[in-house]
């Protein structure tokens, strides 16, 4: 290991062969390290149920929760119906309900609340990675949860009550219609990193962040 310095007084820890010290000054010149977001993590108890969730202030300036939602109200519902889902990827709801759902001084999200945090978090082509939990997508598909948000893969449920995607791709509410029969959610997928969004029908089972007041 050597211990330099370069002309702005910086000070380097640089394990490099003698002889290779100014490339390596140029390549950090050019290259400098990208410092760690900070991130501000905190828990909430529902007092409703007793349920315990973790929380992060986004790059977005908002605090909202790092797990998916898992309070039981009507027209919510477990994947496959095995209670040992909800711990993981809490419960799927209906869009009227995921806008009843969310504790007091607690609300679903916004359209452009779910814009705001994805463009802080790099933009729609960037996003999806480092929002995405660092283990439990499928084939490989984990991100870097660079700011604790650990969005994890619930899957949905469609009209019909048969589910789909658990574990590779990852769907949640906001409370922005799209029109009268749908409302717009935000979507990433263990396939590509793209945090994309669209409109769906208001009686499919999709997850939920509920954000702070």
């Amino acid at each position: 290991m050597k211990v330099i310095r370069d002309e702005d007084g910086l000070w380097l820890a640089i394990k490099i062969p003698d002889g290779e010290i100014n490339d390596a000054i140029a390549t950090l010149r050019v290259n400098p390290p990208v410092p760690a977001p900070v991130v501000e993590a905190g828990i909430f108890i529902d007092e409703r149920d007793g349920q315990t969730y973790e929380t992060v202030k986004m790059p977005d300036g908002k605090v909202w929760m790092a797990e998916n939602l898992n309070y039981k109200v009507d027209g919510s519902w477990v994947y496959d119906n095995d209670e040992a889902n909800s711990t993981k990827y809490g419960r799927l709801y209906a869009w009227e309900a995921a806008k009843a759902a969310c504790p007091p001084g607690w609300r679903l999200p916004t359209r452009k609340e779910w814009d705001a945090l994805i463009e802080a978090a790099g933009g729609e082509d960037n996003a999806d990675k480092k929002l995405k939990a660092r283990s439990g997508w499928k084939k490989g598909g984990n991100g870097t949860d660079e700011y604790g948000f650990s969005a994890l893969p619930g899957g949905y449920r469609y009209t019909g009550g048969n589910f789909y995607y658990a574990g590779d791709i990852g769907y949640w509410w906001t409370a922005t219609e799209d029109n009268s029969g749908s409302a717009y959610l935000r979507h990433m997928d263990y396939n590509y990193d793209i945090a994309d969004e669209y409109g769906s029908d208001k009686g499919y089972g999709f997850s939920v962040r509920c954000v702070k007041d």
